[in-house]
């Protein structure tokens, strides 16, 4: 493995490498019948969509970041015939299929595409029931199930990218997700850090195999010793925990975690849509969080993980912990309680920093984008009237894998 291939020891240093994933025909097999259980609030229409993720992928290339794709990752992981046999065998299992019949007939179509990455895309897309002749048996549940159009389940929280792993420092963390529906994702991120000529052997922080919750956009790498973690509706205590005794050692830099407590609620889901890190000392912030926060200072001690609480206004503890002499929080939305309900909606607080002071943000965000304009950052504006129907910014669509250290 190549020991740069995963750097990111900040939130704001100079990007220089960032995983995407296009949104594909995965949001063509979202259906208003099931829309709750894909974690979907709307139904994205996909042209538009693959048109405004090309804008985005595009500031980045202009600002000179290189762009890397999920699908060819995990494509080019699938190095030989034993490693994608196995990998079919796991995503079909973790499909929920469990007939002998039904998986054979599966493998036998997976291996049936021209191409490793075709076949990828296959996966992430889902498949209809119509699409495989004569795949239902002749069985009562063959005929009870009938019902339901899809012999697999489709991705589409996919091109939110930022949540089933997370580069941290010079490794990773591999998620566990609340939910079953996003837990399936986290089997790419397995091979690709298994498997990946670029990235297997990469150090590794958490695994998809614990028992407790952890998602991406809880985690946020504030500087080289310092990681917050929302304590969120979607990454449970235990797992940060766990996550910290893994990641504070005495070989790395980190030396302490803050465990974030936020509302349990899906308007706050992640962390990173209560705030971003914007420049040194500025960050977005959600405009309903409580003026006093409770966080607790994860740190390791003689082997063993030493907790404090510390309650306070959120500037008091960014600017302890972080040892900066003064934070600017800048609301979502400013001081108009209409505005900074619509613009939190639609993830006005999730910006993506690309180097101090220069962030990308949703267009439709115009009220918030000109509070930032005015506090001397640069914003990048992106379209976003298909992409914001999943409820995530461009935090929430990208994966940083190297960044310059301040």
């Amino acid at each position: 493995m190549n020991n740069l291939s995963i750097n990111v020891y900040s939130e704001i240093g100079k990007l220089k490498k960032v995983l995407l994933h296009r949104p594909g025909r995965e949001l063509e097999n979202l259906m208003p019948e099931y829309l709750d259980r894909l974690l979907f609030d709307d139904i994205p229409y996909l042209e538009i969509a693959q048109q405004e993720h090309s804008v985005f992928a595009n500031i980045f290339i202009e600002n000179g970041i290189e762009v890397v794709y999920l699908e060819d990752l995990v494509a080019e992981s699938l190095v030989n015939d034993e490693v994608k046999s196995k990998f079919i065998d796991e995503y079909i299992e973790e499909a929920g299929i469990k007939e002998d019949r039904e998986t054979g007939i599966l493998k036998e179509y997976f291996l049936s595409f021209s191409s490793d990455g075709e076949m990828v895309f296959k996966m992430m897309e889902g498949i209809r029931k119509s699409e495989i002749k004569d795949y239902k048996g002749p069985g009562l549940v063959d005929f009870l199930s009938n019902q339901y159009p899809f012999i697999i389940d489709p991705m589409p929280n996919l091109y939110f990218t930022r949540d089933p792993f997370a580069a941290v420092g010079n490794g990773v963390s591999i998620h566990r997700m609340l939910t079953e529906t996003r837990n399936r994702e986290t089997l790419f991120g397995k091979y690709i850090f298994n498997y990946n000529p670029i990235y297997r052997g990469t150090k590794l922080f958490y695994d998809r195999t614990e028992d407790y919750s952890l998602e991406g956009g809880d985690i946020l790498v504030l500087n080289h010793e310092t990681i917050a973690v929302g304590i969120s509706q979607r990454t449970n205590p235990n797992a940060i925990e766990k996550f910290a005794n893994l990641v504070l050692t005495e070989e790395s830099s980190f030396k302490k975690v803050l465990a974030i407590d936020i509302p349990k609620n899906r308007a706050f889901m992640h962390l990173d849509t209560v705030f971003t890190m914007v420049d040194y000392d500025k960050f977005t912030i959600h405009p309903n969080i409580k003026s006093e926060i409770a966080v607790y200072i994860l740190k390791k001690t003689d082997g063993k993980i030493n907790i404090t609480e510390e309650r306070g206004s959120l500037e008091d503890v960014l600017e302890k912990e972080l040892n900066i002499d003064k934070v600017k929080l800048i609301k979502c939305g400013g001081n108009s309680v209409v505005d900074a309900s619509r613009e939190q909606w639609n993830d006005g607080s999730n910006t993506l920093c690309i180097s101090p002071g220069e962030v990308i943000v949703y267009s439709r965000n115009y009220v918030t984008n000109k509070i930032l304009q005015d506090e001397g950052i640069k914003t990048y504006i992106m379209p976003s009237s298909e992409l914001s129907r999943g409820r995530g910014g461009p935090r929430c669509m990208s994966m940083p894998l190297v960044r310059e250290n301040l």
